[in-house]
Parts: structure tokens; C-alpha cells; sequence
């Protein structure tokens, strides 16, 4: 019962912040941005198995950390720092529940091909822009996150895969809008399918298994 009621506060402190609390004061608006992020964290923690691996641990660590980064975008290349960490958590979690199989191994081709086209995108913009200090960060940022969702694909669990995507569909309207031209509706677009991607993830936790040695 407890898991239901968290996932509707979860969902109802995400619409306050998205649709309803105002800018200022600006730190009433930053702890409505981490509550449903705070929430989600504990609810995976409710669902974790009795028989808990290293692959759980990792899991909560890389919420933890997109927590933190998301108090901290604000200053973004520190935001983007820890969302990166909490992404190598992420991807090494489901790298220990690696199961290979070339068909899903072939969901490479697109994740690269995604990976090429937001390269090229996004140095163009940032060198129009004169910001060319994050061209680097930028960068390494798309290439972590596509790895995580190629790893998440990889452990073929389906909770996984759907928070991996809708995470890489996130921050592609996030940077398109901030770098590129902008993407209407991007406030919601962007929160809305991020606090989906954390929730998913984190509902993937009691069914990520170790793969077998």
C-alpha cells in the first residue's frame, strides 16, 4: 500500500513543480524540484529484495547523485558533473546484470547514430555561441548517457530500458532547448519525462538479477 501512495505523492509533487510553484522564492522552488526525486529514492528502497546485490546498491548511489545534480544544474557544468556520476553508477549496476544477445546488442547502431547527430549538433551551436569550454563536458555527457541506456537495453529488463530511454529523451529536449533553438512546452517535456525515467529505473530494482557466471 505504502509503494501506491508514494508513486501518487511522487506524481503530485512532480505537477506542483512543473505546473504550479512559482520561480520565487527560488528556494521553495528548488526543494519542490528534489522532493519527488527524495521520494523515489526511498520507494525504490521499499522495493528492494530481501537478497540484495551490489547491483541495488549502485542504483540507489546513481539516484543519489541525480539528486544532487538536480539542486545543482543550476550551476550547470557542476549539475551536469553529477548527473554523469550518477550515470556511471547506473551503467555499472547493469553491467552486472549483462545479459548478451546480438539483437539487442544491435540497438548500438542507433545509440551511435544518436550519439554522431548530437555531436555535431551541439559543437555547432556551442562554437556559434562562442561557449566552446563545453563542448568537452557536453560531449562526454552524450556518450555516457547513451552507453547507460545501451547497458540498460543489455540486462533485456523491461523497467530498465524504459527509464534509460525516456532519461536519454530528457536530456536531448533539455540541450536542444539550451543550446540549439527552442522546443515548445520543454519546461514540462523535460521534467515530466525525467522524474518517468528515475521512477522506472527505480522500479527496476527488485528485478535486476546478477547475471549467472
Amino acid at each position: 500500500m505504502i509503494k501506491y501512495v508514494l508513486t501518487a505523492l511522487i506524481a503530485v509533487l512532480g505537477a506542483l513543480y512543473i505546473y504550479v510553484i512559482p520561480s520565487d522564492p527560488h528556494n521553495v522552488k528548488m526543494l519542490f524540484k528534489v522532493l519527488p526525486m527524495l521520494l523515489i529514492i526511498v520507494y525504490g528502497w521499499l522495493l528492494l529484495p530481501s537478497k540484495r546485490g551490489i547491483q541495488h546498491w549502485l542504483i540507489l548511489i546513481g539516484l543519489l547523485f541525480c539528486t544532487i545534480g538536480d539542486y545543482t544544474l543550476q550551476w550547470f557544468v557542476v549539475g551536469l558533473t553529477f548527473f554523469l556520476i550518477g550515470h556511471l553508477f547506473y551503467i555499472a549496476a547493469f553491467l552486472f546484470c549483462w545479459k548478451f544477445s546480438k539483437w539487442r546488442a544491435g540497438s548500438l547502431i542507433p545509440l551511435a547514430a544518436f550519439v554522431a547527430f548530437m555531436a555535431m549538433r551541439m559543437t555547432d551551436a556551442l562554437q556559434t555561441s562562442g561557449e566552446d569550454g563545453l563542448i568537452i563536458p557536453v560531449i562526454l555527457y552524450i556518450l555516457v548517457i547513451s552507453t547507460m541506456a545501451f547497458t540498460a537495453i543489455m540486462t533485456r529488463q523491461p523497467w530498465a530500458i524504459a527509464g534509460s530511454l525516456l532519461f536519454v529523451a530528457s536530456d536531448s529536449v533539455l540541450a536542444w532547448n539550451k543550446f540549439i533553438e527552442d522546443v515548445a512546452y520543454s519546461g514540462p517535456i523535460i521534467m515530466i519525462t525525467y522524474y518517468a525515467a528515475q521512477y522506472c529505473i527505480a522500479s527496476s530494482l527488485p528485478h535486476l538479477k546478477r547475471r549467472e557466471k
